[in-house]
């Protein structure tokens, strides 16, 4: 059988370039054009489709709203605007307080969660003690509800009147955010490290690495860069959750709003309160998706996850 080269066309020249880099006159064949044209049609129909349904819906729910026959009444208590220029300098004075706790809690949970995590994966009978005490301490701080929980720390600690210890609602509430977070943390990071194949783990103690060695330089730099988009998450659900440390009196954003609604009965405020908490997750959630997205398109292209 005779076996027949094809050399290739001009067109298919024209798609590749000069292969040398050399050639400065490229010009792209006409099929190439046509396909980026295509390719920026299609982009444009899509995004006018995007932007006619998406104003299609905004006007029909607006309609729905304002029809309603409580509008005007809801208008008057929730939507005020004189309110919302009185408490906007207020909220965001308190918001500060939330942007410290999240910084500091968010800083605690991860290195709490890491340390829960790498305790509730040691191996060998003699660590059981330890692996069952992580195990006790991540189901009962899930279980628990953060409400519950924040009000056990916040007024049940200062009850104790124990010499030393803090009676500060802020820290005190920020301790509670932590001590629930971390569990979740935990079995972010615990998920992580029993992804790791266990051939990783062999290969580096087959290079001579102790167990340790293997897990610090080995397992959890693997572990860490697989679970960064939920940690991401946990740290955004934090941050909204640090609004609750005004159960214990702590004149946050959230507990500068309830101030000026009990004193004028309109709640105005708390719709303040809640689009700043709302324009602050924002970036957060938006890096989160960009950091999701770049993993996966390294993953697509066979790079190290």
């Amino acid at each position: 059988m005779t076996v027949v080269k094809q050399e290739p066309g001009p067109e298919y020249a024209g798609d590749r370039g000069d292969p040398s880099g050399a050639d400065d006159g490229y010009v792209p064949s006409r099929r190439r054009l046509d396909r980026e044209r295509y390719r920026r049609d299609r982009a444009l129909r899509a995004t006018a489709v995007a932007a006619l349904s998406t104003l299609v819906t905004a006007v029909v729910l607006y309609l729905v709203v304002v029809n309603a026959p409580g509008w005007p009444r809801t208008k008057e208590t929730f939507f005020s605007a004189e309110y919302a220029r009185e408490a906007l300098p207020k909220v965001l004075e308190g918001l500060w307080l939330n942007v410290r706790l999240l910084l500091v809690c968010g800083v605690a949970v991860l290195v709490l969660g890491m340390l829960i995590a790498v305790a509730r994966t040691l191996r060998g009978p003699v660590f059981f003690p330890l692996r069952a005490l992580a195990a006790a301490y991540t189901d009962f701080f899930r279980g628990l509800p953060l409400i519950i929980n924040l009000m056990i720390v916040v007024l049940g600690v200062p009850a104790l009147r124990l010499q030393g210890v803090t009676v500060d609602p802020v820290l005190l509430g920020g301790t509670a955010l932590t001590l629930t977070y971390s569990a979740y943390v935990a079995e972010v990071f615990r998920a992580g490290i029993e992804s790791v194949h266990p051939s990783q783990r062999a290969a580096a103690r087959s290079l001579g690495l102790t167990n340790r060695q293997a897990l610090r330089h080995v397992v959890l730099p693997q572990a860490v860069r697989r679970q960064v988009p939920p940690l991401l998450n946990d740290l955004v659900s934090l941050q909204k959750d640090t609004g609750l440390v005004s159960i214990g009196g702590a004149i946050d954003a959230v507990r500068a709003a309830d101030i000026i609604v009990g004193r004028s009965l309109n709640y105005t405020p708390y719709i303040v309160a809640g689009l700043v908490f709302v324009a602050l997750t924002i970036p957060m959630t938006r890096f989160t998706d960009w950091v999701t997205a770049r993993m996966d398109r390294q993953r697509a292209q066979g790079g190290t996850t």
